[in-house]
């Protein structure tokens, strides 16, 4: 393996790679703009640049030294750009000496030559590349006088993306992903010298199902999401780690959050899952029903209406139903609750001899593609299939469901309405009692004898399951009226942490809702299972412990290795180096 010098430390490196790669590889960083790991190199940016040499050797082979006995070294006339220079054996990098930060300041002092002073009205201020570049490798001040380039600006590439001309650094690393990644080339770069701009070919929009990765591959404040666009800074809002729930691929997310609302979904990092990327339908579709149309508090049936009632007496007259039915009880689950929600609902079922468990099947052959999304809509069907539960579609539940007549069927997250399931209205009816378990409202409440409040994925702690065996640990990032910020250790903005109960970004709605294994607890209390779980952290911990698949894994230990797969628990796979583009933004973990 060839071995190189970098900074004077040596360091050993695979053949092929490039010094770049070398060095992020070894916890070096080299500023950069136009490189990405997932990209193909282009070299435009020219931020990369280093100075390259190696050591000057004898007539005899030997190294010549100096006068205080350092080898010598043959630095290469001109300066090279890292990110796409092979490294070679006994090669001499030097990232931080007098010419290599004189060529990042005059590359600096290019770039801002016509960049506008957008910052104050900038989506990306507050987590730009080219503002951490500009305070930590420029000299921080210009001596262009004249006027700046005009470029067009809020041009909308589609009506997800808009991208302005003025603030882009010609980096093309929207235009290798479009080519590259989204399989959709459809950009390209026109004009010359500093009138160069990027355009879409005539007639075409940039719509890929990926397209919107592109806002958080672009190195500065260029492409903005027209959902997102002018809601809030990010310096006012929190951003927790966590899983979309849109299918079975499980992508790793951040979860941007104001005011107890979220603002917006972002991709997380993840070389085992996702890679750097997330489709607009996760990113779109996964945080409305979180925000509204919720379900806040109990409530029974009473004289043919319902009536609002505490959580735990809810609990208990569910657990009387529950029993008093003598095991004629269908409990149909959501195949997108929790590992820790459904094998709380088994131990429940188990305990009472209920003659159906099960989970709800959504299949979408038109969503799933090659790429990351899964015709699978469950966020964890895998897991859940791994618990021992079977599947079944609405249709045939609604056949078992005539041919049985259950005294009671206990919905779990399912909700056979907001999937626009058939003929349900009437088998709910009839004389069966409803016990609806969900957080969004909708027309299951009609039918319904108790409801009991239930927390969306963005609210719980617990993991999932994806299609391909991996683990995920998921973290709250909204609040609920029964936990705090600073006390249950959820992610604080700036206004969360000195935010005072009379201003007016403290008044976001918390809602009175649980997990459902907590529900699902206080319906077992009520029926003589006694569970002592008093967090998801001890569910999981007697999950691990009775499911094979599960063993030896912990919420620690899938936070350390960004996942872990079924049945690798005792020796789960390194996750290596996650490449980072900057540092000074919002962190989520």
């Amino acid at each position: 393996m060839p071995t190189i010098t970098i900074d004077g430390r040596k360091i050993e490196t695979q053949p092929g790679k490039t010094i770049i790669e070398a060095a992020l590889n070894n916890g070096i960083f080299i500023p950069h703009f136009c490189w990405h790991p997932a990209l193909s190199v282009a070299g435009n940016c020219r931020m990369c640049l280093v100075r390259v040499g190696s050591h000057k050797k004898n007539a005899d082979g030997t190294l010549e030294r100096d006068s205080e006995g350092n080898p010598v070294v043959q630095w290469m006339p001109k300066l090279q750009i890292a990110c796409a220079t092979e490294v070679t054996d006994g090669m001499v990098v030097d990232t931080v000496g007098e010419k290599t930060i004189a060529a990042q300041h005059a590359v600096m002092e290019f770039l801002l030559i016509n960049h506008p002073l957008d910052c104050p009205i900038c989506d990306e201020a507050g987590q730009c590349k080219l503002q951490e570049y500009a305070f930590k490798h420029s000299r921080g001040e210009s001596r262009f006088a004249e006027e700046k380039v005009h470029k067009p600006k809020r041009v909308a590439w589609s009506d997800r993306i808009i991208f302005d001309g003025e603030r882009c650094i010609l980096c093309s690393r929207c235009i290798r992903f479009a080519n590259e990644i989204a399989n959709q080339p459809v950009l390209t770069f026109v004009e010359r010298n500093d009138h160069v701009t990027i355009e879409l070919f005539e007639g075409t929009t940039f719509d890929s199902p990926y397209s919107m990765n592109v806002i958080e591959l672009c190195p500065v404040g260029a492409l903005t999401s027209a959902d997102f666009r002018f809601k809030s800074r990010v310096w006012e809002m929190s951003f927790t780690p966590s899983i979309c729930p849109g299918c079975a691929r499980g992508c790793n997310i951040n979860i941007g959050v104001r005011d107890n609302q979220i603002l917006r979904l972002e991709p997380r990092p993840n070389p085992h899952v996702n890679q750097f990327w997330m489709c607009d339908a996760g990113r779109l579709e996964q945080y409305r029903w979180v925000n509204g149309g919720r379900v806040s508090g109990a409530a029974v049936r009473r004289e043919d209406q319902l009536q609002a009632i505490g959580i735990d007496d809810a609990c208990q007259m569910a657990g009387e139903r529950v029993a008093n039915a003598g095991g004629s009880v269908m409990m149909v689950l959501s195949g997108s609750i929790t590992n820790e929600d459904a094998f709380v609902a088994q131990q429940l079922a188990a305990f009472l001899g209920i003659e159906f468990i099960g989970y709800i099947e959504r299949h979408d052959p038109s969503f799933g593609d090659d790429f990351l999304r899964s015709s699978d809509r469950n966020a964890n069907s895998n897991g859940i299939r791994t618990l021992g539960i079977e599947g079944i579609t609405w249709q045939e539940l609604s056949h078992r469901v005539r041919k049985r007549s259950p005294a009671v069927m206990y919905f779990v997250g399912a909700d056979p309405f907001a999937d626009a399931a058939d003929g349900w209205e009437e088998i709910l009816s009839s004389s069966v009692t409803v016990i609806a378990q969900v957080s969004n409202h909708s027309r299951l409440e009609e039918f319904a004898d108790i409801v009991l409040p239930a927390a969306t994925y963005a609210e719980v702690e617990g993991t999932f399951t994806n299609c391909d065996g991996w683990v995920q640990y998921l973290k709250p990032a909204v609040e609920t009226a029964e936990t705090l910020r600073r006390v249950n250790g959820l992610a604080q903005s700036r206004l969360d942490e000195f935010g005072a109960p009379n201003d007016r970004w403290t008044k976001g709605e918390r809602r009175l809702c649980r997990p459902h294994w907590q529900l699902l607890s206080g319906v077992a209390a009520r029926v003589g299972l006694r569970l002592t779980y008093h967090n998801a952290t001890d569910v999981f911990a007697a999950l691990s412990d009775k499911v094979e698949a599960f063993r030896g894994m912990n919420y620690e230990a899938l936070c350390q290795y960004r996942g872990i797969r079924l049945g690798m628990g005792s020796n789960p796979e390194p996750v290596g180096v996650v490449y980072q583009s900057h540092f000074m933004k919002p962190q989520s973990e």
